[in-house]
């Protein structure tokens, strides 16, 4: 947390505030920066404040009214992943009339470097006070980025106050960012108490003999690391062969096809196959996803790159489960340098399989690792998280008060 972040007379709220936030990516496909966004608006409702959220893409059933949408979007390969954004023809007539309709006190956008709406508040000249998260690590840094590095220098001055999501994350923006701009690291927000207050699931509890081991993202997502998890699985089988592997989220046929490669490799036949040992849940929501973290003898988070943060560890910390994770440098700092987790070699199987079995075999360690991760769960609930935020506001708005003068 930023040391900076303190209340006091001259930079605190003390009325409801009018907050726009802009999304980059549509809310149609689920995604940690939109479920980041959800989260906090609805924090800051709950506190008194008017929200609206503005976003890529069409409306959909289950979306809260206070989101408005272009009803348009695009998508396009970024970060190892697939954004789906707004950014030519209307977009950017339709997103300043949606601040300039608002009547905003701040208008926070998050990632503005992209080619998306929420880079359109920032070239304004009559935009309200500008508060801006940062959520993307990309290493090693992008040439294609550093391109356009003068160009986001220049356009991003506005910005009043900067948040990151983790020290990864500031490290990626600093390449572009204007050195005036006041910098804070403040990490997304979970909801505590749901994981703390978790019981476990009868159907994914583990026993000595048969430990149940976790998966939870997009399997057919390279970077997510599911290839890596079930290498490291085939070593685990060996020590354990009756271990049962939890996967949570999308992709299971191209999960099953995996495993069917790493089978053929190996020349398992059907009656000896690993992918058997799989159990495949789908998507689940956010009360099986707290009792299926509380059931496991441990968490594996395998991914191999573009992840900023890592909200996956800091929920399995929250519900005291014991984490094996690979020392991306977004996850080395959620784990304060690997205390509060077990972490092998980035892309690295047998190292993975090596983390899994050291933390199995040793009570001890498992009952460390959830002790810390409980403890330093501390520091992403949502209570906190939000408080810290408004201290933000607060200064950009101090801020536009001395500039306007």
């Amino acid at each position: 947390m930023n040391n900076q972040l303190v209340e006091d007379e001259q930079h605190s709220i003390t009325k409801p505030l009018r907050i726009g936030i802009v999304c980059p990516y549509s809310f149609e496909t689920p995604g940690g920066v939109q479920n980041h966004i959800r989260d906090f608006a609805e924090q800051l409702m709950a506190r008194g404040h008017q929200v609206s959220v503005f976003a890529p893409g069409r409306r959909t059933n289950d979306m809260p009214l206070w989101v408005q949408t272009t009803n348009s979007s695009f998508a396009i390969p970024y970060n190892g992943s697939w954004a789906h954004l707004s950014y030519f023809l209307g977009a950017g007539h339709e997103t300043r009339r949606w601040v300039r309709q608002g009547h905003f006190d701040i208008v926070h956008v998050h990632e503005p470097e992209a080619p998306s709406l929420s880079h359109k508040p920032v070239l304004m000249k009559d935009a309200p006070a500008l508060v801006a998260t940062f959520h993307a690590s990309i290493e090693p840094y992008p040439r294609a980025l550093r391109m356009f590095e003068h160009y986001l220098h220049n356009c991003l001055a506005p910005i009043s106050e900067a948040i990151f999501v983790s020290p990864a994350a500031q490290r990626t923006a600093d390449h572009y960012l204007p050195g005036q701009i006041p910098r804070y690291t403040i990490p997304n927000g979970i909801d505590r108490s749901l994981f703390t207050e978790a019981v476990a699931d009868p159907r994914w509890a583990a026993t000595e003999q048969a430990p149940t081991i976790g998966f939870l993202g997009r399997m057919g997502e390279e970077r997510k690391g599911f290839r890596i998890f079930a290498a490291a699985a085939a070593r685990v089988l060996k020590q354990y062969p009756h271990a049962r592997f939890l996967c949570a989220g999308d992709g299971e046929v191209e999960a099953r096809h995996m495993l069917s490669e790493l089978d053929n490799k190996l020349g398992n036949d059907e009656a000896h196959s690993i992918a058997q040992h799989f159990e495949f849940l789908g998507r689940i929501s956010e009360e099986d996803k707290a009792a299926f973290y509380s059931s496991l003898s441990c968490y594996v988070a395998p991914q191999t790159g573009g992840e900023s943060f890592g909200i996956v560890l800091a929920e399995a910390m929250a519900a005291a489960c014991p984490i094996v994770a690979s020392n991306l440098d977004a996850f080395v700092d959620v784990t304060e340098q690997g205390q509060d987790a077990l972490l092998f070699k980035n892309g690295n199987a047998d190292d993975c399989a090596r983390a899994i079995l050291e933390l199995l075999v040793d009570p001890t360690k498992q009952d460390e690792l959830s002790s810390n991760g409980l403890e330093r769960s501390r520091a992403f609930d949502w209570n906190t998280i939000t408080d810290e935020i408004l201290d933000v506001y607060a200064k950009a708005l101090s801020a536009q008060k001395e500039s306007c003068r």
